[in-house]
């Protein structure tokens, strides 16, 4: 073959290629550049910037020369616009900033902004520092979900009370606010650590009445110690009152029936926890210990008001673009702030009922408390299946729940003598599912965000061992345990502290006098006596022939929580292998003598 004909041969697929090459080329040119985090495994931490600038349109406003808006797409053709608070914003900006500047994202591609699926962030910065004091999320659900709460929405107000200026976490993959997003055990991405606040209903901003008042109202933590993390927190709730499918609620005959949501100004709900040990750290960010609960009438809050005066942003200029614009002309918000809190709580509130949760297995990670167990059948398990641990939040095993539903004993508390532990005065009755090794832990509970659908994180047990506790007298302090330590829904032991010689009334102290370090202080001071107590029990023991290595791992706690796990261990199965010593010598006498010792928490009267 001469060169021509080669050249010949070769020439249709050369020209074949030339045309693939310039059309894959041509193909890239208008394929859109993607922003280089978006829908990888990594965390999204970042909402995308523009990435075809000829997208981007930005519109002075108020003709001074430099843009109020900036209007631009994430995730390729989502529409969003900036909105210059603070008219900072310079003409080479490709976004807004975050301490005054308002994000609208329309979300469902609808047109509309601030409306039905919209989501919609504003940052605010009260003193004018140049970092936002408070973030507020408008993450609005669909307009036919009506008629009560809307768990797929929330209008929420971050307040950036310890100035760490961290606050919402946002996933911009699939621009939601996440609240269970965490690394470890604990470390919620969002901001529940330090001294830090916040107010949310889970509701439209379109469906509320009056933005003013909200559920969650507020949600507030402490730092005691300055170390970031939070050693108390309390929930107030302001039950939404809800109009009817046939709008029959009186509550609703003068408001729009736009709106589905009402609020009365009134707490009905108050939660308090803490944690008692102060051994939350670094990987352990939340481990709170005891959780107390407040049900009734409550107190009124419409004196609470705050004044805001950068929750407006641009004002009027800006109005046309929100399709419900009533949040961003408020200012004021109206709840107890963290002063008054704790007058508010136990000075003003009317309370009809109060109960007490304890973290016994010390293995709840949750970050707005142990989760209360409600007085129902003690062995039913699962979430809404009718037993202690109904509520889906609540540890399915290992806490001790005390049920006052009267409000008899006025939400005050006492350490019972026969096992060295913080009671509730006027619990008719209570209950203990053990859960010794932790084998069912809680951890940070699942069940939310990306768990949402699966239940709980934790394995349920088939059996569990439970202790019993009653007010059979009814002055307020337990007088009867029953045990059921096999777990076959049978009590093969009780005790009634009458029967055995006991008084059952103890010391009280108020819950009002619980503020985190008399809380800590309290705490330690129980627990180093109870210690002190199984030291005692460890020498009677010994001091009789019976051998105590068996335990000796109990024998070395290596934190106070530990201390006080360890130190009711001990007292407990050394008085059962005394009963058990005393049951062999038929020695009636002596076991009379124990079991007094024992439940009076005085193993002096053996001697």
């Amino acid at each position: 073959m001469t060169q021509r004909q080669y050249i010949r041969f070769l020439q249709p697929s050369f020209t074949l290629l030339v045309s693939l090459l310039y059309a894959l080329s041509l193909r890239a040119q208008q394929a859109p550049v993607r922003y280089w985090n978006q829908d990888t495994q990594l965390i999204p931490w970042r909402m995308p910037l523009p990435t075809d600038a000829k997208r981007v349109k930005r519109v002075d406003l108020d003709k001074d020369g430099d843009p109020d808006l900036i209007y631009s797409f994430v995730r390729d053709n989502v529409p969003i616009v900036w909105i210059d608070d603070d008219d900072d914003m310079k003409s080479t900006d490709p976004e807004g900033d975050a301490d005054s500047d308002c994000l609208l994202i329309d979300r469902n591609k609808d047109g509309l902004y601030a409306g039905p699926g919209d989501f919609s962030i504003d940052w605010c910065d009260e003193n004018k520092d140049g970092v936002a004091d408070i973030q507020v999320i408008v993450n609005n659900g669909r307009a036919s979900v009506r008629n009560f709460f809307d768990w797929s929405a929330e209008i929420m107000y971050i307040m950036d009370d310890d100035k760490d200026n961290i606050m919402h976490f946002v996933d911009w993959n699939t621009i939601s606010m996440l609240a269970w997003e965490h690394n470890g055990h604990a470390n919620f991405y969002e901001d529940y650590h330090g001294n830090t606040s916040f107010i949310k209903m889970h509701a439209s901003s379109f469906r509320i009445n009056d933005l003013r008042y909200s559920w969650e109202n507020p949600f507030l933590f402490y730092d005691s110690d300055g170390d970031n993390l939070s050693e108390m927190a309390i929930r107030f709730v302001n039950t939404p009152t809800f109009r009817s499918k046939g709008n029959t609620n009186p509550a609703f005959a003068n408001i729009d029936t736009a709106y589905d949501v009402h609020f009365n100004g009134k707490m009905d709900y108050v939660g308090l926890t803490w944690d008692l040990d102060n051994d939350n750290s670094p990987g352990n960010e939340f481990d709170f210990d005891m959780s107390i609960l407040l049900k009734g009438g409550g107190f009124d809050y419409f004196s609470q008001k705050h004044r805001f005066s950068s929750l407006k942003g641009l004002g009027k200029q800006a109005e046309f673009l929100f399709y419900d614009k009533r949040w961003r002309q408020l200012d004021e918000l109206i709840y107890p702030d963290r002063k008054q809190a704790w007058p508010l709580t136990f000075d003003k509130g009317k309370w009809t009922e109060c109960s007490l949760v304890f973290d016994e297995d010390d293995d709840c990670n949750r970050w707005e408390r142990v989760e209360f167990y409600e007085p129902k059948d003690l062995y039913k398990l699962g979430s809404g299946n009718g037993g202690l641990d109904n509520n889906a939040q609540a540890d399915a095993v290992g806490d001790r729940g005390e049920f006052d539903t009267d409000f008899s004993g006025k939400g005050q508390l006492y350490i019972g003598a026969f096992d060295g532990k913080i009671h509730l005065v006027g619990a008719e009755w209570g209950a203990w599912r053990i859960d010794q090794t932790a084998f069912s832990f809680q951890g940070y509970g699942g069940i939310y965000d990306r768990w949402r659908g699966k239940g709980r994180m934790q394995t349920e047990p088939k059996q569990f061992a439970l202790i019993s506790y009653a007010d059979t007298d009814q002055n307020g302090f337990v007088d009867k345990i029953r045990y059921d330590l096999d777990g076959d829904k049978v009590f093969e032991d009780s005790v009634s502290l009458k029967e055995i010689g006991v008084n059952d009334v103890q010391a009280t102290f108020s819950s009002k006098s619980q503020t985190i370090l008399k809380s800590q202080e309290q705490f330690k001071k129980m627990v180093d006596a109870n210690w002190l107590r199984a030291k005692q029990a460890i020498q009677l023991a010994e001091k009789i022939g019976l051998p105590t290595h068996w335990y000796n791992f109990y024998k070395k706690p290596a934190s106070l929580h530990q201390k006080y796990d360890y130190g009711f261990w001990l007292n407990f199965y050394l008085y059962h292998d005394l009963r058990d010593h005393y049951k062999s010598q038929n020695n009636a006498a002596q076991l009379k003598k124990l079991d007094k010792a024992y439940y009076s928490g005085n193993w002096s009267l053996m001697n």
